[in-house]
C-alpha cells in the first residue's frame, strides 16, 4: 500500500475512537493541538508549518494513560479491575493480551498514525521552504519537532513490538517489518537532525528542545546498548518461563553517557528541590521555576472525567469511595498490586522522601476531615503519582479535570541513564555523582560506587508508575524473574484471608487481587518480551507478520 493510501485508510479508521469512553480515552484541546493534515494542506507561512506538526499531538494525547495499561500492568507493580474481567485492563493485568486487546490496538495504531502525519508534515514544510513560503527558522522549528516526535514514536514501537514497518517522508512499506537496528538507526538520525534544528530548552517542557532531543538520544542508546531481542530470539523462549541472557554493546552505552553529558553540561536543567512538587497541575510545566520537566505532553482537559489525561482518572477513579470510612466501595481502574510494594520500600529505605509521594497509604478527605487508610484490610495503597498532589479541596480533585500534563522526560532520567550506562561499562565510581544527586534529594545515604542492582532499584525508587517498569525489565532481560517476585506478596498466598480481619466486601476485593497476582505468575512467558501485533482500529488485519507466541 502506498504511503498516502495507508495514511488515508488509517485516518478514516481513527474516527472510530470518538464513541469510546473508558480510562483509555485521553483527549484534550490544548496548545499542542493543530490541524489534521490532508492532501490539500500547504504551509503558507511559519505559523502554518508549525500548526501542521502540532496536529500530530492528536495521536499522542489519547495515549497518556494507555501506556500505563501495558507498561505498568505487565509488571509486578500494578493490576486492573477496569470493567469486566474480560476487558482490556484486566486482560493486560493478567498477561492475557491478544491482537484485539484495546490498549495494544490503540497505542500501536496511534503511534503509526502520528508517524504518517509527521512524514506528511516534513514533506509539506520542506516543499514550502523550497518555494520560499516559510523561513529557515520556521522550517527548523516545524521539521525539528516532527522528527523529534517521529523518533519518540518509533522508539516506543521498537521497545514494545520489536521489528516494525519503517515509514518516512521518502516512503516505505506499511507491512514489511524492518530489523531493530535499522529502525533504531532511523531514530538516531531523526534525533540528531532534531538536535541541530531545535532551539535550546527555555523552561517550557511542552516545546521539544535541543536538550530534549539529546535526552532521547541518551535513552535510545541505553535501550540499543542493552541489545533488544530479535524476533528469532523471542521465538526461542516464546513458550518458556525462562529469561534470556542479558547482553550489551559497550559502544552504544558510551554514546548514552555522551548524550546525557550534553544535557547535563548545558546547564539548562536541574532537579526540583522538592520531589513532591513534580506531580500536579500547580507544578506542571515547571511552574515553580524548577527546570526538571524536560518534555511533556500537554493536557488542558475539559472537566469531564471521560476526557483528558486519564493517568489521574485511572489511578484514583473514585476518591474516598474505597479505603477506610468509605461511603461506598468502587474499584479504581488501576490498583497498586499489593501492600508489599510499600512495605518493602519502607523497610529498605525508611527515610526516602519519595516513598509517601509514590504510595498514598493515608489521605485526608477535605470534605469530611477523615483520614482514609489505603492498606489491607481496607484497600491497597493508592498510586500517588496518579493523584494531583497540589489539590486543596474535594471539588478540586484532579480526576474531575484530567488536565495534568503527561511527563515524558524528566532531568532525573538523564542522570540515571548516565549512571546506569557507566555502571554497565564497569565505571561504577564515576556513576556515583549523577546517581547520588537523586539519593541526596530523596534524603537517603549516598554510595561510593553503585552496583547494577542498586541502579535497578533506584529506577523503582525514582520512577515507579511513570511508565518505565516493563520497558526496564525488557532491557535487563529479567521480565519473568521480576514477575516471580509477586510470589512473595501477601495476597498471592493462598492463606491471605487468615492474616487480617476482612469483612465480606473487603474479602471480595482482595480475592480479585489474589487472582490477578496468581495469573501474572502463571501466565507470563517469553513471548511477553513483545506485545502482539494488533488489529487496526476497526478490527481489520494490518497485514503485518505476528510476533512469536501470539
Amino acid at each position: 500500500m502506498r504511503k498516502n493510501q495507508f495514511f488515508i485508510a488509517a485516518f478514516a479508521a481513527a474516527t472510530l475512537l470518538t464513541g469510546f469512553t473508558s480510562c483509555g480515552d485521553d483527549s484534550a484541546d490544548d496548545g499542542q493541538n493543530g490541524n489534521q493534515i490532508g492532501n490539500g494542506n500547504v504551509a503558507t507561512d511559519d505559523a502554518g508549518a508549525l500548526s501542521l506538526v502540532n496536529g500530530v499531538y492528536s495521536h499522542w494525547q489519547p495515549l497518556s494513560s494507555s501506556f500505563s495499561f501495558i507498561i505498568e500492568l505487565n509488571s509486578n507493580k500494578l493490576i486492573s479491575f477496569e470493567g469486566e474481567e474480560g476487558e482490556a485492563g484486566p486482560v493486560n493485568s493478567r498477561f492475557e493480551q491478544v491482537p484485539d486487546t484495546w490498549y495494544q490496538v490503540k497505542i500501536f495504531n496511534h503511534l503509526l498514525l502520528g508517524i504518517v502525519q509527521d512524514n506528511e508534515a516534513i514533506a509539506t514544510v520542506t516543499k514550502s521552504l523550497a518555494e520560499g513560503k516559510v523561513t529557515q527558522a520556521g522550517y527548523n522549528a516545524a521539521v525539528g519537532k516532527a522528527k523529534f516526535l517521529r523518533a519518540l514514536a518509533y522508539l516506543k514501537l521498537v521497545q514494545l513490538w520489536g521489528e516494525v514497518p519503517l515509514l518516512t517522508e521518502n516512503g516505505g512499506s506499511s507491512t514489511e517489518r524492518k530489523d531493530i537496528d535499522t529502525v533504531l538507526g532511523q531514530v538516531v538520525k531523526d534525533l540528531t537532525d532534531a538536535e541541530k534544528l531545535l532551539l535550546d530548552y527555555n523552561g517550557d517542557p511542552r516545546v521539544p528542545s535541543k536538550q530534549a532531543a539529546q535526552a532521547l538520544l541518551a535513552r535510545t542508546y541505553l535501550v540499543w546498548g542493552d541489545n533488544p531481542l530479535s524476533a528469532a530470539e523471542v521465538e526461542r523462549i516464546a513458550n518458556s518461563q525462562t529469561d534470556p541472557e542479558f547482553t550489551k554493546t559497550d559502544s552504544r552505552l558510551e554514546k548514552a553517557v555522551a548524550y546525557a553529558d550534553k544535557v547535563i553540561k548545558s546547564g539548562k536543567l536541574k532537579l526540583a528541590s522538592d520531589y513532591s512538587k513534580l506531580f500536579g497541575r500547580d507544578y506542571e510545566s515547571n511552574k515553580l521555576g524548577d527546570n526538571e520537566h524536560l518534555f511533556t505532553i500537554a493536557h488542558d482537559g475539559d472537566k469531564v472525567d471521560a476526557q483528558g489525561n486519564h493517568q489521574t482518572h485511572c489511578s484514583w477513579t473514585f476518591p474516598f469511595k474505597n479505603g477506610q470510612f468509605n461511603a461506598g466501595f468502587e474499584d479504581n481502574h488501576t490498583e497498586v498490586a499489593d501492600d508489599d510494594l510499600y512495605d518493602d520500600w519502607k523497610t529498605e529505605q525508611p527515610n526516602d522522601k519519595r516513598l509517601l509521594k509514590t504510595y498514598f497509604v493515608e489521605v485526608k478527605n477535605p470534605a469530611d476531615g477523615n483520614v482514609y487508610t489505603y492498606r489491607s484490610p481496607f484497600y491497597t495503597p493508592i498510586n500517588g503519582k496518579g493523584v494531583d498532589q497540589s489539590y486543596e479541596n474535594a471539588e478540586n480533585l484532579e480526576i474531575t479535570q484530567n488536565s495534568i500534563d503527561r511527563i515524558e522526560i524528566r532531568y532525573a532520567e538523564v542522570l540515571l541513564i548516565k549512571a546506569e550506562a557507566l555502571v554497565q561499562l564497569g565505571r561504577n565510581a564515576e556513576a556515583a555523582e549523577p546517581f547520588n544527586q537523586l539519593r541526596t534529594r530523596a534524603g537517603i545515604a549516598t554510595v561510593e560506587a553503585p552496583t547494577f542492582d542498586q541502579i535497578k532499584r533506584e529506577w523503582d525508587y525514582e520512577f515507579t508508575y511513570e511508565q518505565f517498569s516493563l520497558l526496564n525489565s525488557l532491557r535487563w532481560k529479567d521480565l519473568i524473574a521480576s514477575i516471580n517476585k509477586v510470589k512473595n506478596y501477601t495476597h498471592y498466598q493462598d492463606d491471605w484471608a487468615s492474616k487480617k480481619n476482612y469483612n465480606d466486601r473487603q474479602k471480595a476485593f482482595f480475592e480479585k487481587v489474589h487472582k490477578h497476582l496468581r495469573a501474572k505468575v502463571e501466565n507470563v512467558r517469553g513471548k511477553h518480551y513483545r506485545q502482539p501485533i494488533p488489529t487496526g482500529l476497526s478490527g481489520e488485519d494490518l497485514g503485518i507478520a505476528q510476533n512469536p507466541g501470539y
